[in-house]
């Protein structure tokens, strides 16, 4: 079985702004790494987000960014065990919206197949599906979800 998720949500905003608020370390702070974000969020660039509910920083390799439209990046599966030894790969789509929102739509794929790769897929979707709530709340509303959330 291919593990594999798709998560998608609509924020009330203009899909540059929505763009540009994953791609800048210090928007992408306010909302989703709790812990902090480090690098631009650009083709090729190793990045490392931070999160309290899992403490230590994470590298992300960024594989792919079409301004306003796309990134891929690649990052380490957690199976459960530190250093699994794969990546998974994660795919943001935006998409602006005749209404003026945007649509903005995370897959990830890449586990081995097996009871720890379909945990951590879970958990991933579970992650990812947070992030959206939290973007929207935090771009439309300005509240930041994750707020002592984990720590």
């Amino acid at each position: 079985m291919e593990l594999k998720f798709s998560v998608s949500g609509r924020i009330a905003r203009p899909v540059g702004e929505v763009f540009e608020a994953v791609v800048d370390p210090a928007r992408l702070s306010r909302y989703f790494t709790t812990g902090g974000a480090k690098g631009r969020i650009e083709t090729g660039a190793n990045v490392y987000w931070d999160f309290h509910d899992f403490p230590g920083a994470f590298p992300v390799h960024i594989v792919k960014v079409e301004k306003d439209r796309e990134i891929v990046l690649r990052w380490e599966a957690s199976d459960g065990v530190a250093g699994a030894g794969y990546d998974t790969t994660v795919t943001m789509q935006f998409e602006a919206l005749d209404d003026g929102r945007t649509l903005v739509t995370i897959s990830e794929e890449g586990w081995r197949d097996g009871p720890q790769g379909l945990k951590s897929s879970y958990g991933n979707c579970q992650g990812w599906m947070q992030m959206l709530c939290a973007m929207k709340a935090y771009i439309e509303y300005g509240i930041n979800l994750r707020e002592g959330m984990f720590k």
